[in-house]
C-alpha cells in the first residue's frame, strides 16, 4: 500500500489555512460584534475581506500560471 505524502501535505496545509481563516472571521469578528456591536462587525467583515483580496488574487494568478505550464508541458 503506497501513500502519496505530497498530496497528504498539500491537503493538510489547505485545511490549516482554511481553519485559520475561519477562526479569524468567526472569533475575530464575533468579538468585534460582542464588544462594539453589529455596525462595527460589518466594518470588520469588510476590512477582513479587503485584506484577503490580495492573497486571493495572488493564488488565482499562481493557479493560472500552473495551468498554463501544465498545458504547455503536454504538447
Amino acid at each position: 500500500m503506497s501513500r502519496d505524502l505530497r498530496e497528504y501535505a498539500r491537503q493538510t496545509t489547505f485545511r490549516l489555512i482554511i481553519g485559520g481563516i475561519l477562526l479569524l472571521f468567526l472569533i475575530g469578528d464575533g468579538l468585534i460584534y460582542l464588544i462594539y456591536g453589529p455596525s462595527a462587525a460589518l466594518s470588520g467583515l469588510i476590512c477582513l475581506g479587503i485584506g484577503l483580496l490580495p492573497l486571493l488574487l495572488i493564488l488565482l494568478a499562481l493557479a493560472i500560471i500552473d495551468w498554463i505550464v501544465k498545458r504547455a508541458n503536454r504538447e
